[in-house]
């Protein structure tokens, strides 16, 4: 029997957007305060949903109490957790496409990105302006019929790197290129690296198909297999 892949610690979890409450008092105050800049309603129900999420999975990781965790952005944009007021011992990263997010965190001190993209067509003007040579290759090269899925998965990837950085799509998505080793899936789980062409930094990462979704995760140091931090969606029966 293989051993598990050893690595930094990293938890994960899906929540929909369906298990929001409708009210606002899960949210501590200066939360409420940041919510309140936004006007439009799908942006502010996208938003509660990452904060919903997020605290959720920063409770489980931390084994810490869903009420004493605060979600708020760093000077650079990234999300940041705070325990009972202070900087709380992890990384995390979050992400929501369609009425789902997906987080995932990682002790202080991990360049850690996720992100959840939707298996749908991508058209080949997407692929040859947002993809390097060689991932369009890889598409290129795959059944027609899996060529959804291998594009989705090559862009969440992207972007689960790009948020490692800490630089988001400010970043030309050609400066990061996906690779995607041969490797048995492990609990649902297959690797994948990325490496920053021009910083020359690499990261590992983790990606697998949920439904008609795919989630990756990247990091450096090299992350361990995923682990699920909820064994129910946050908020459910």
């Amino acid at each position: 029997m293989n051993s598990l892949p050893l690595g930094v610690p990293v938890g994960w979890l899906t929540a929909d957007g369906r298990q929001v409450p409708e009210d606002d008092g899960w949210l501590t105050p200066a939360e409420q305060v940041r919510l309140a800049t936004f006007q439009l309603p799908w942006r502010r129900a996208d938003w509660r949903l990452g904060r919903w999420a997020a605290k959720h999975a920063v409770a489980a990781f931390l084994g810490a109490s869903f009420e004493a965790v605060e979600i708020r952005p760093a000077a650079d944009g990234a999300p940041e957790a705070l325990l009972a007021g202070d900087p709380a011992p992890a990384a995390l990263s979050f992400s929501h496409r369609a009425g789902r997010a997906a987080c995932a965190v990682a002790p202080a001190g991990t360049a850690l990105g996720c992100d959840l993209e939707l298996v749908e067509p991508r058209s080949a003007a997407f692929v040859h302006d947002f993809f390097t040579p060689a991932e369009r290759t890889l598409v290129a090269a795959a059944p027609p019929e899996d060529h959804p899925l291998l594009a989705n998965l090559i862009w969440s990837a992207k972007e689960s790197a790009l948020k490692a950085l800490r630089a988001g799509l400010r970043l030309d998505t050609r400066a990061v290129e996906v690779r995607l080793p041969p490797g048995d899936e492990i609990a649902g789980w297959r690797p994948f690296a990325v490496h920053a062409r021009e910083t020359g930094e690499d990261f590992a990462g983790w990606w697998k198909r949920d439904g008609g979704w795919v989630l990756a995760l990247a990091a450096s140091p090299s992350p361990g297999l995923p682990r699920p931090l909820l064994d129910r969606a946050p908020g459910g029966a």
